[in-house]
């Protein structure tokens, strides 16, 4: 019985020297690829930035960076940066977040807002006010669909909506162009990027009736029918009696005689002879009475 204790004893100990070495060996080689790794620098902003200030020497500062891929649009010096001109961010940049060429101007270029629109792309402003601006709520960078509303083209003169654009990019409201607002703003303008038919659409709707925006939830693309809405849609939903065809009066119905036949025994001489005959039987409050034919 000791010598198995022994023996399980000294197993024990060579499996917990093996396991002991194979983590040191891979500790090792972690390090070692950790400190192989290619390491740069990476530009990021020294302070918080907010939208359209211009990037100093000290507003910026060159940050260690390691990893296999270098961000696309960034900056490995200060002098990269700077080299061919001064810039100015188009976008907020949190403390410490490395800059990329996406959230600032080109070389020399001011912090405009054609500097904000993608390829392609167009910017029209259209006014709107507390309602319609959905009572501030909407800030630059969100996403909205335009309704138009006018009166019906028949003689009706009715009311009618119709969902003129859907999930349209906000650039501005007012003239900020920057997201960061501490309560909602009730904005006279906002500014939408469109394209150049979206853009000619919102321009001829601007005098045809009235626009309104609706707020769209944040990563939500998804496009839905257009479906145009009348004041008769108004009343959808209320409990409505089922129409009902005007009963008409029946006439009365017309007695059907009842006809079945009879046979008829006459006695003659102490000699009986059948005949058959037809017996009526009327609707009429006669019933019960046979006529023989």
């Amino acid at each position: 019985m000791r010598t198995n204790s022994i023996l399980i004893l000294l197993v024990a100990i060579v499996m917990g020297g093996i396991a002991a070495f194979l983590a040191r060996n891979w500790l090792i080689s972690r390090t070692q690829a950790t400190a192989t790794a290619t390491t740069t620098t990476v530009v990021a902003a020294a302070k918080q930035l907010p939208f359209g200030t211009p990037l100093t020497d000290d507003a910026v500062v060159e940050l260690p960076w390691a990893a296999k891929a270098v961000l696309e649009g960034s900056f490995v010096s200060k002098q990269a940066l700077f080299k061919d001109g001064r810039r100015v961010t188009l976008a907020n940049i949190q403390q410490n977040e490395p800059i990329l060429s996406s959230k600032i101007t080109g070389p020399g270029q001011r912090a405009s807002l054609s500097n904000l629109l993608d390829s392609d792309k167009r910017a029209i402003t259209i006014r709107v006010d507390d309602v319609r601006g959905v009572a501030g709520f909407v800030l630059p960078n969100d996403r909205v669909d335009v309704v138009l509303i006018r009166t019906a083209s028949d003689s009706s003169g009715h009311r009618q909506s119709d969902l003129l654009l859907q999930d349209i990019k906000v650039i501005a409201v007012d003239q900020a162009a920057s997201e960061q607002k501490d309560r909602p703003v009730v904005a006279r303008a906002v500014t939408l990027e469109v394209t150049p038919f979206q853009a000619q659409k919102i321009s001829l709707a601007t005098s045809v009736g009235s626009l309104s925006l609706i707020l769209r939830k944040a990563g939500d693309s998804n496009v839905v029918a257009d479906r145009r809405v009348t004041e008769s849609d108004l009343s959808e939903g209320e409990a409505r009696p089922a129409p009902q065809a005007p009963i008409k009066a029946q006439p009365a119905p017309i007695p059907v005689p009842v006809y079945s036949g009879a046979t008829v025994t006459i006695i003659r001489n102490l000699k009986g002879q059948e005949y058959k005959v037809d017996r009526e039987i009327p609707h009429s409050a006669d019933r019960g009475t046979t006529t023989a034919r």
